[in-house]
């Protein structure tokens, strides 16, 4: 069953890489809205990374508060979630320097 699902999977990444295909030097469609939705792109995902950020940090507290002995776990798992909240914001702002111009 696994072998058939990972070559499936596999099937349809390599099909998704040739069906999104575009034909070289084909300027991006869009024109002077590109910078605009790159604002406002970037704004979302900063709101969105400080919520969850925010309700991360809080459910990390609360959880060191009813069980003081397991702090350290609770601590190192939420570095490690708040360094993947944050991790959408810089893609973001990848995206956003890739494509405004």
């Amino acid at each position: 069953m696994t072998k058939k699902l990972f070559t499936v999977l596999g099937l349809m990444l390599f099909a998704s890489a040739i069906l999104s295909a575009q034909t070289p030097g084909f300027p991006a469609a869009g024109g002077h809205w590109v910078p605009i939705s790159a604002g406002f792109a970037m704004a979302i995902a900063s709101s969105f990374c400080g919520l969850a950020q925010g309700k991360a940090i809080a459910s990390a507290v609360e959880g060191m508060a009813r069980n003081p002995g397991a702090a350290k776990a609770i601590q190192l798992a939420m570095l490690i979630g708040l360094a993947f909240i944050e991790s959408l914001s810089l893609y973001t702002l990848l995206v956003v320097f890739s494509f405004a111009k």
